[in-house]
């Protein structure tokens, strides 16, 4: 069974999740912001994947569910269980492992390009992936690589894009999962709290999307095929 992990209703794991269970995979998705339970034991559990959210991940009083989510990868961490986490997902790697989780240079929304660094070209996470990939982006807050991490992607707007630690858990602070119907619905609940997401942007962003959909979707099949290969 894969675990994947909802920090908030409207981040679920998108392309991913299809792609998971077009290869047969068992995906059991758990939203904590709607109440549910991290499961007791990880006996039964093949691989965990943690999705985004708008939340910080030192925001535990807020979220007390972050504080259990942290304990949870610090113990996949300990099993060698495989562990894909995106966006807030990889700083909640980061902070399990040790790392802080600080502010980007810069505030990335929209579609971007992140570069393998030659560690991450040769990882099997990205093998047969270009070493520029188009991803797309939604975060002010980056982590930093733990001290027995590896920098696996980078990027001029955001140095720390990718990275590795012990032998299959990852963090990617880019998303590869989203369609377009989780632009829109972002948009729609977000941009009420960030006044730089106007018309404008949402339209960019679609556009976006719709010229760089093949080559977006082939580099995130080919990492949910690696990912699955890492099982």
């Amino acid at each position: 069974m894969i675990l994947c992990v909802k920090n908030i209703d409207i981040e679920g794991p998108g392309t991913l999740g299809e792609y998971l269970k077009e290869q047969g995979s068992l995906l059991k998705i758990i939203d904590l912001s709607l109440g549910d339970k991290l499961p007791k034991t990880l006996d039964h559990v093949h691989a965990v994947i943690c999705l985004g959210g708008p939340m910080n991940v030192y925001e535990e009083e807020k979220y007390p569910f972050l504080k259990e989510e942290t304990l949870l990868i610090q113990d996949v961490i300990r099993r060698e269980i495989p562990f894909l986490g995106i966006c807030l997902g990889s700083q909640l790697l980061a902070k399990a492992c040790g790392a802080k989780v600080v502010r980007s240079p810069y505030k990335e929304i929209g579609f971007s390009k992140a570069t393998l660094t030659p560690l991450g070209k040769g990882d099997p996470l990205f093998s047969q992936v270009e070493q520029e990939i188009d991803v797309f982006q939604w975060h002010e807050d980056m982590f930093e690589v733990p001290e027995e991490g590896v920098l696996l992607a980078e990027s001029r707007m955001c140095p720390h894009q990718a990275f590795k630690i012990g032998k299959s858990a990852y963090g990617l602070q880019f998303h590869v999962e989203i369609r377009e119907e989780d632009i829109e619905t972002w948009v729609r609940k977000y941009k009420h709290e960030d006044e730089s997401i106007i018309n404008d942007t949402v339209k960019e962003m679609l556009l976006a999307y719709a010229s760089h959909k093949g080559s977006f979707n082939r580099a995130a099949n080919r990492i949910y095929r690696n990912f699955l290969r890492i099982l």
